[in-house]
C-alpha cells in the first residue's frame, strides 16, 4: 500500500516547493493536483467552453483525457500526447481555474485520476482537499499558509522568472485573495484545514525550515524505509 503525504493550503503557500523537496529526500513521486485543474481550465478556454455554465463545464470536463506518467520525480501530465508546460500558468489560467475547479463533476474526475496514482507508489500531494477529500485517512497531512502580503511576493516572483506575467504585487494579492475566496466557500471540497492536519505557517520562515517541519511530523517508519 502506498504512503501518501497530503499537503493543502492556499496559493504562494509554498506547497510546491515543500512538495517537491520532500518527495526528493525520500524517493516519493510529487503531484502536483492543482494543475490538473489548471488544464480542465486550460482545454475549456482553448475549446471556447462557456465558464458561466457550469451544465457546459461539466459537459466537457468528460471529453477531457489526461494521461498521467511517473518522471524524473514527479508525476507529469499530457494531453493528446503534449505537456501542457507554463500554458497553464498565466494569469488568464489563473482568473479562470475556480470557476472551473468548483464544479463537482470536474473535482470528482480529478480526484479519480489522483486517488489512481497510488499505482505509481509512494506520493507527495499536494493540493486544496488532498486532506479533507482525496487522502483524509493518511496519517501524514498538513496544512501551509502564509500572510497574503508573503504569497503575492513569491507568487509575482514565480511569474516574472517563469517569464509569464508582469503584474504588480498589489495585483497578484488581489488575485490570490479572489482565488481563495471561491475555493473556501465553494460547495463541493472547499479549501480549509482539516480536523487533525499539522498546520505550518510559513510567513516567516525558510523553506527549509517548513521542510524540516514536514519531515520531522511524518511517521517514523516512513523516514527509515
Amino acid at each position: 500500500m502506498s504512503n501518501i503525504i497530503a499537503i493543502d493550503g492556499p496559493s504562494g503557500a509554498g506547497k510546491s516547493s515543500v512538495s517537491r523537496i520532500v518527495g526528493e529526500r525520500l524517493g516519493y513521486l510529487h503531484v502536483d493536483s492543482g494543475a490538473l485543474y489548471r488544464i480542465m481550465t486550460w482545454q475549456s478556454l482553448v475549446h471556447g467552453v462557456d465558464l458561466e455554465s457550469p451544465a457546459a463545464i461539466a459537459a466537457f470536463a468528460e471529453t477531457v483525457d489526461i494521461e498521467c506518467r511517473p518522471e524524473a520525480g514527479h508525476i507529469a501530465y499530457y494531453v493528446g500526447g503534449e505537456a501542457p508546460g507554463d500554458r497553464i500558468r498565466t494569469p488568464e489560467i489563473n482568473a479562470n481555474a475556480s470557476k472551473v475547479a468548483r464544479e463537482k463533476p470536474v473535482r470528482d474526475k480529478v480526484t479519480a485520476i489522483l486517488k489512481g496514482m497510488t499505482r505509481f507508489g509512494n506520493l507527495v500531494v499536494e493540493g486544496r482537499d488532498i486532506t479533507t477529500a482525496v487522502f483524509p485517512d493518511t496519517p501524514a497531512r498538513f496544512y501551509l499558509t502564509a500572510s497574503a502580503e508573503a504569497r503575492a511576493v513569491r507568487r509575482q516572483k514565480e511569474e516574472v522568472e517563469k517569464g509569464i506575467a508582469n503584474q504588480t504585487a498589489e495585483a497578484v494579492k488581489a488575485s490570490l485573495l479572489a482565488r481563495d475566496a471561491i475555493d473556501s466557500t465553494r460547495k463541493y471540497a472547499p479549501l480549509r484545514k482539516a480536523d487533525g492536519a499539522l498546520e505550518i505557517d510559513s510567513s516567516d520562515l525558510t523553506l527549509e525550515e517548513v521542510v524540516e517541519t514536514v519531515m520531522k511530523a511524518l511517521p517514523a517508519e516512513w523516514i527509515a524505509s
